[in-house]
């Protein structure tokens, strides 16, 4: 019996090898010879649990009291005044024809780019006698009680919508207009191409990340829930934004980590990390958005919400808008930092604290090279007209920093790619403290003396064990 169990190889020993008399070599063997080093202690997640269950606890407690309730002022009314509630319904450009713009009685727009000749003058042919021409798309309606109607529809030679036959189009119907004005073109129908695209994305979500991104796909529905079904209404209620912001990203961050990443010590730590990082980025928000003067109300659609919404603050709508915007970001730093920490610590379970935190913090930085310049260019990529206005007026590199539109977003660029970079640092050290926090302090050195002893009795082991089982054998 004794000789069988003395066949498994010295690199995988088994449990009953502890009658061998080589005591030392089995113990190191058997250390590094099942994975990953041991999970925390009870003691470690009752702390961690010490400080995340109030946290949780108050989240849940800051939703119930905000929460909206009741109807908002624009479903009450019935009409918001935007435009984006007035019925639809289905189309089909049915077929599209050349005319003369003049016999249509259309009015041709003028030239908008430069070198566009002017066919036209005030509905007359222009010069050379050219003569304008417009395109005349028939429409059906599709779907709704005038299903089979047919109306027209003008394009302008230089409008920015061109239509084509069996183009499909959502329709507004306005039921008190005359009936010649009832229907008209509202947009162009999208559903198709957007289904499939959220189609591919998911699948290869599936595909790469398999049960993990299963549940990614679940925390994105979650998170886009508690952004529409709760920080959206509560905002327009009336309750402060920054404190809806907070309430509402923490819960999104809870459920989102702790489903993607487990209910384990590691997905804490990155909540942890993501928790101070959150902090620092709200201090700074509130900091330089006051000191800096802005006031939050400088596009149309903010002087809008603002105007139909007078008592939204719309200063603390845009802190709100910079801690969500950096929350999403800040959970990818953390939960790879924490998770670096963790495989450095498996791979190598003798490595002292002050190497574990060193190796950790060179995977962040390059990390923090690529997050903050990512940052920077989506920002840049979302203002680019405006970047583009700024161009063509010529103005000094000083004096457009310095306008409050952009300055707007300098401060929650800045301010959320300084929350990022901190994040590195503060997961990183709490990482390595909590996965490091079970080992007494003698261990690094004699863990690094144990991993040369075991070396070398595996060494033996290899060389000897032919004779231990022959002698086995005999006896």
């Amino acid at each position: 019996m004794t000789a069988i169990q003395q066949d498994h190889p010295a690199e995988q020993p088994h449990p009953s090898d502890q009658a061998h008399d080589h005591g030392h070599g089995h113990s190191h063997g058997h250390s590094h010879g099942h994975g990953p080093a041991a999970p925390v202690s009870a003691r470690l997640r009752k702390i961690i649990a010490a400080v995340l269950i109030p946290f949780a606890v108050a989240v849940v407690a800051g939703l119930i009291v905000l929460w909206p309730g009741g109807t908002p002022d624009h479903k009450a009314s019935g009409r918001s005044g935007l435009g984006f509630d007035q019925q639809t319904v289905a189309g089909r450009v049915v077929k599209v024809e050349e005319v003369n713009c003049a016999d249509v009685n259309a009015q041709p727009q003028a030239p908008t780019e430069p070198g566009q000749d002017s066919t036209v003058q005030n509905g007359a042919p222009g010069q050379g006698g050219k003569k304008s021409v417009c395109e005349k798309a028939t429409i059906e309606v599709t779907s709704g009680k005038d299903k089979g109607r047919t109306f027209p529809e003008i394009i302008q030679p230089n409008a920015s919508r061109q239509f084509s036959a069996g183009q499909e189009l959502k329709l507004a119907y306005a039921p008190k207009a005359p009936k010649d004005l009832q229907y008209s073109v509202s947009d162009v129908d999208r559903s198709m191409p957007m289904a499939l695209l959220a189609g591919l994305f998911a699948l290869a979500v599936v595909v790469v990340g398999r049960l993990r991104g299963v549940f990614a796909l679940v925390a994105l529905a979650i998170s886009f829930g508690v952004l529409t079904l709760f920080i959206l209404p509560a905002i327009l209620q009336g309750s402060n934004p920054l404190v809806v912001a907070v309430v509402g990203g923490s819960a999104i961050m809870l459920l989102a980590l702790y489903m993607c990443h487990g209910l384990t010590a590691r997905t804490s730590v990155a909540v942890l990390g993501t928790l101070v990082s959150l902090l620092l980025i709200g201090v700074l928000g509130s900091l330089f958005i006051a000191w800096a003067s802005l006031t939050g109300n400088t596009d149309d659609q903010t002087g809008l919400v603002h105007g139909l919404y007078p008592n939204i603050e719309i200063r603390g709508l845009l802190l709100a808008g910079v801690i969500i915007g950096s929350l999403g970001v800040l959970d990818d730093v953390t939960v790879t930092q924490t998770s670096a920490v963790w495989e450095l610590r498996a791979a190598d379970p003798a490595v002292s604290r002050r190497r574990l935190y060193g190796a950790a913090m060179r995977i962040g930085r390059d990390h923090i090279a690529s997050v903050v310049n990512t940052l920077v260019l989506a920002y840049a990529g979302a203002s680019l007209p405006l970047l583009l206005l700024f161009s063509i007026a010529d103005t000094g590199v000083g004096t457009v920093a310095t306008s409050e539109i952009v300055a707007e977003e300098i401060v929650r660029t800045l301010v959320g790619s300084i929350g990022l970079v901190a994040s590195v640092p503060v997961t990183t050290a709490l990482a390595v403290l909590v996965v490091s926090a079970d080992r007494a302090p003698a261990a690094d050195g004699g863990a690094e003396r144990g991993a040369d002893a075991g070396g070398a009795q595996a060494a033996r082991t290899g060389r000897g064990g032919r004779g231990r089982r022959r002698r086995a054998k005999s006896r």
